[in-house]
């Protein structure tokens, strides 16, 4: 045993200490227990090998870090948005963010073929993690100099061979070891494709014994062999076949061994992170069963704890150069535009991993990697950006909704990106349903230039108007006694635009936009005059601008994050009206500012705001407020209490609150109120001032769902004295 080993070392010649660290998933966050008892004893670790999450926790510890750090690290990451490569919403561009709004199943095509991922995640926010842990050795490639010698164990995929990482980029061979097939996509490093180490050695036990270790401690997580009865799928069958081999391997390996630390983790699967913290004390328990043994060895001195590479938070970087390599389809100012990095400025770390996230977030490629280098002089950074282009630019997306207004829909999209240029992209929505509607919107992204874009909608719903709202805000007619008509509106909507990035956050949008708008109904179908009633059927041309800010993390139950959208349309011509036309101009902003007070609790608090300038004949372009809903059209405002299309007016002020309590994951309980004033010349009249005429309440719940948000909701108005329920399915579109 190595008691006894031990005890017949001499001071003169200290035993050299290697710690072994198994792959396991989840499991292996046992050896952050572990480390964390081996720190408590002061000992001395003089190299370090791991596998897979082994490699992980191995390479961080190796780099500076204590057992304690690597809790605390860990205990604050979300290991679902990690796996599932989950960016921030706002890494994304408005289009970008639009499409992750909209579809609910997106399919790429190669060659016209549905083309499957090799994995279920890139590993990009893996590699951000720990390139962002590790900036701190990030001048380091040979990995014997880490302030603990290391190195881990990748297969090469092509030829099932074992590959030693023990020198290059740290983060990188790091997310090599852990490369677990099918979770996460294999990693490229000097032309060798690399997946997990596992595979052919799990506990590296002989190579680290190889580098002149007198004594060995090791942790295994990997699993034993299951029965039958667990045997109840697939995915468990896999694993137990994997485990064949690595299993018997430990029989010897364990042996070989001098400190054999094997945590109870038969409980846990690989993706068991939501058991992190039982994991850990797992880890802690099975590794203080072997104290006596710990105790003695060798302890560290004050000079194995003086080190200049200890783990520092980075604030703020200076950055010269940003070198990009790999583009070939796309230019250099689109990169750029998405990182918002010109160079030779200062930027915090956090807007330098934003803006790689906006790189992601665009899905043109299948691999980035980045690295910060030191400039000779010491002045500051340079970025070296490596990516790889995906040959992927063909996707058919798809979705279901259903609501009041519009009803049932289907939506069929088809997106080609490169079409005519290296930096376009083409979408065109066909929705399908109870209300035929189309979206064609095409877009040359040139990242800090302006991007030009073209957008054509058709749009149409029906809904049963109040007969007296129409006559005092719409159009004089005999109604003949009826309550409610049913009205069509349809709009055909065509833009020309150019877009830029205002202040870096800002999206600034400015062009030229041509509308055709009708209204009809069926329910009385003549005048006097025994023609067919339209109330509407006019053709604007106009201009028009917006500026929009979203930082909102979730679009439909934000937590956190700031919004602000504005539009001014100018117009300048009018079918109906024809040389009798005068210009006017219509303008709305909305704000909103959503925080958290608890990890369960958000609230949500906006106001809003239009009026018109100038005057006009045509009311069809005025603010309508009632219903519930996103993405509405023209200038229809939600506002629960009432239904669709029920206050009118050519201005009005709103405010609204929701509280939005999360009672378990991805089911919400809300309740909102929203107040408002709404009539024509309000901020002339000084009616927008005043206490509101319009108040709704209501009451609801809301699922998450991969189709999108399921909500039902209970409104009330007190001026009505009536209810109104809203219901919707899948995203708005």
């Amino acid at each position: 045993m190595f008691t006894v080993q031990a005890q017949n070392k001499t001071e003169a010649h200290k035993p050299k200490v290697g710690l072994v660290l198994s792959g396991g998933g989840a499991k292996g966050l046992a050896h952050i227990g572990a480390l964390k008892v081996i720190d408590s004893l002061g000992i001395k670790i003089d190299y370090i090998a791991g596998t897979s999450m082994g490699a992980i926790i191995g390479g961080l510890y190796a780099s500076g870090y204590s057992g304690k750090q690597l809790d605390s690290i860990f205990q604050v990451q979300d290991f679902d948005i990690i796996i599932n490569d989950n960016l921030p919403r706002v890494s994304k561009t408005s289009y970008e963010r639009d499409s992750d709004d909209k579809y609910a199943v997106k399919l790429p095509f190669d060659n016209y073929k549905i083309k499957l991922p090799s994995a279920l995640s890139k590993g990009y926010n893996v590699y951000s993690l720990l390139l962002e842990s590790l900036i701190h050795v990030n001048q380091i490639n040979d990995f014997d100099k880490l302030p603990i010698p290391f190195f881990c164990i990748a297969t090469d995929a092509e030829t099932g061979s074992q590959i030693v990482l023990d020198q290059g980029d740290l983060a990188r061979a790091i997310l090599a070891s852990g490369a677990l097939p099918s979770v996460f996509q294999p990693v490229m490093i000097e032309d060798q494709l690399l997946i997990d180490g596992g595979v052919v050695n799990n506990y590296p036990v002989d190579e680290l014994r190889a580098k002149g270790m007198d004594v060995i401690i090791g942790v295994d997580v990997q699993d034993g062999l299951r029965n039958r009865e667990a045997l109840a799928s697939a995915p468990e069958l896999l694993i137990q076949i994997n485990n064949f081999r690595t299993i018997q391997d430990m029989k010897l390996k364990a042996q070989q061994t001098d400190i054999y630390i094997k945590p109870n983790i038969e409980d846990f699967n690989v993706v068991s992170f939501s058991d992190g913290d039982q994991i850990i004390k797992n880890g802690v328990a099975a590794t203080k069963t072997q104290v006596e043994a710990l105790s003695t060895l060798p302890r560290k001195t004050k000079n194995d704890t003086l080190s200049n590479l200890r783990p520092r938070r980075i604030d703020s970087l200076k950055i010269n150069h940003v070198h990009l390599k790999g583009i070939d389809k796309y230019t250099r100012a689109y990169v750029l535009g998405k990182l918002k990095v010109k160079g030779y400025e200062t930027l915090s770390y956090e807007k330098i991993r934003a803006g790689m996230d906006r790189l992601e977030a665009t899905n043109n490629f299948d691999n980035i990697k980045y690295e910060f280098i030191k400039t000779e002089d010491n002045s500051g950074y340079d970025i070296n950006v490596y990516v790889k282009e995906t040959n992927q630019n063909l996707f058919l997306k798809l979705g279901i909704h259903y609501d009041d207004l519009y009803k049932s829909a289907a939506l069929v999209n088809v997106t080609k990106k490169r079409l005519f240029f290296k930096n376009d992209v083409a979408s065109f929505d066909f929705i399908l349903g109870d209300n035929v509607r189309y979206n064609f919107e095409y877009l040359i992204d040139r990242g800090f230039y302006w991007s030009i874009g073209l957008k054509s909608r058709y749009n149409q719903f029906d809904k049963n108007i109040n007969t007296q709202l129409l006559i005092d805000n719409l159009v004089r007619f005999d109604a003949g006694g009826v309550n409610k008509i049913d009205v069509k509106l349809k709009d055909f909507t065509n833009q020309f635009y150019v877009q830029t990035l205002f202040m870096r956050d800002f999206a600034l949008t400015m062009g030229l936009e041509h509308k055709n708008l009708e209204l009809n109904t069926e329910t009385i179908s003549e005048d006097d005059s025994g023609n067919r009633i339209k109330f509407e059927n006019t053709n604007y041309l106009s201009l028009f601008g917006n500026m929009k800010l979203d930082t909102y993390n979730n679009k439909y139950f934000p937590k956190r994050g700031v919004y602000l959208n504005g539009d001014l349309n100018i117009y300048l011509l009018s079918s109906s009206e024809g040389k009798d036309f005068n210009n006017f101009s219509i303008a709305k902003a909305n704000m909103g500012y959503a925080f958290s007070v608890h990890d369960k609790l958000a609230f949500n608090l906006q106001t809003s705001g239009g009026f018109k300038i100038g005057n006009s004949t045509t009311a069809a372009l005025d603010f309508a407020l009632g219903g519930y809903g996103s993405d509405l059209i023209n200038n229809f405002i939600p506002f629960v209490g009432y239904d669709f299309v029920s206050l009118i007016g050519n201005s009005f002020v709103k405010a609204s609150a929701v509280a939005d309590y999360e009672i378990f994951k991805k089911h919400h309980i809300t309740l909102e109120g929203n107040w408002s004033n709404v009539e024509d010349d309000i901020f002339e009249t000084g009616e927008w001032f005043t206490l509101p005429d319009y108040r709704g309440y209501a009451l609801g719940y809301g699922l998450e769902t991969f189709l999108g948000p399921i909500q039902v909701k209970y409104s009330y108005s007190p001026e009505q004295k009536e209810s109104t329920w809203f219901f919707n399915l899948g995203f708005w579109f």
